[in-house]
């Protein structure tokens, strides 16, 4: 949960909603052929869900002073430019992040752990 205190009063954002928004832009993104699993949590809710993969799979974000830093676990299409996959999911989550949410976004650190054919 990220916590932020303004002029308004104390603003609380779910971890899950930015797995949502996150998730979903990646998802859009040419290349991606899906999230991976980056912990125990998230493996174990693959394991009882039964599904292999879920949009916030792979997805975890950090308050950093005013800014979010954003970590992603990605599986890409095999025989594809990389660079150019992880250029274009860095700008899209870094748009959609700051229009939902009104916050900086300082960083978006992108893992390619999987290729796929």
């Amino acid at each position: 949960m990220i916590r932020l205190e303004n002029h308004l009063g104390l603003i609380e954002i779910e971890q899950d909603y930015f797995n949502e928004i996150i998730g979903t832009a990646v998802s859009s993104c040419f290349g991606v052929v899906g999230m991976a699993s980056t912990g125990a949590k998230q493996g174990l809710r693959a394991l009882l869900t039964k599904k292999r993969s879920f949009v916030g799979q792979g997805v975890r974000v950090i308050r950093d002073g005013n800014g979010l830093v954003v970590d992603l676990h990605i599986v890409v299409s095999y025989g594809l430019n990389i660079s150019a996959i992880v250029r274009s999911i860095v700008h899209k989550v870094r748009y959609t992040v700051e229009e939902a949410t009104g916050l900086e976004v300082r960083k978006v650190n992108v893992f390619v752990d999987d290729m796929k054919r």
